[in-house]
């Protein structure tokens, strides 16, 4: 059973929406032990924002992308919109050499570091149930880049 990291944006009901149903994905998925989605990891008895709660959060969201065996990484991201806290992970999770599942289902075109970063690529979070992550399928991103 595999060790999860799951970065995502969860600023607005869209984000909410699909990240929400990763987890769902990844809860269903028999070979996902445990899951860290940092959206459910907030320190609420320190001060959103204060900078011991920065500290706290950053060194957290650290030890568990490090502690991880693959990231899922949402990249709902367009042309002229990334998210640049998941944006951070994958590139951190890259340097670890951590297989990076990347969901994209909007419509638009994916950077070329992250297509090229991902071992398994979906536009499905529901797929994500049936990934066996012990052997993690290698699914290419198809598509052009920007």
């Amino acid at each position: 059973m595999k060790s999860i990291y799951l970065a995502s944006p969860f600023f607005d009901e869209d984000q909410l929406d699909r990240v929400k149903r990763v987890e769902k994905a990844l809860a269903d998925n028999k070979t996902v032990g445990n899951v860290f989605s940092p959206r459910t990891s907030q320190f609420p008895e320190l001060t959103f924002g204060s900078p011991e709660w920065q500290t706290t959060a950053y060194e957290h969201d650290l030890a568990e992308l490090t502690a991880a065996d693959v990231i899922v990484a949402v990249a709902d991201f367009t042309e002229d919109s990334v998210d640049s806290g998941t944006a951070f992970e994958i590139g951190y999770a890259a340097a670890l050499k951590k297989p990076i599942v990347l969901l994209h289902e909007k419509d638009s075109l994916v950077n070329l570091m992250l297509a090229k970063g991902a071992v398994t690529f979906t536009t499905k979070a529901e797929e994500i149930a049936d990934f066996d992550f012990n052997e993690l399928p290698a699914l290419p991103y198809p598509g052009e880049v920007q």
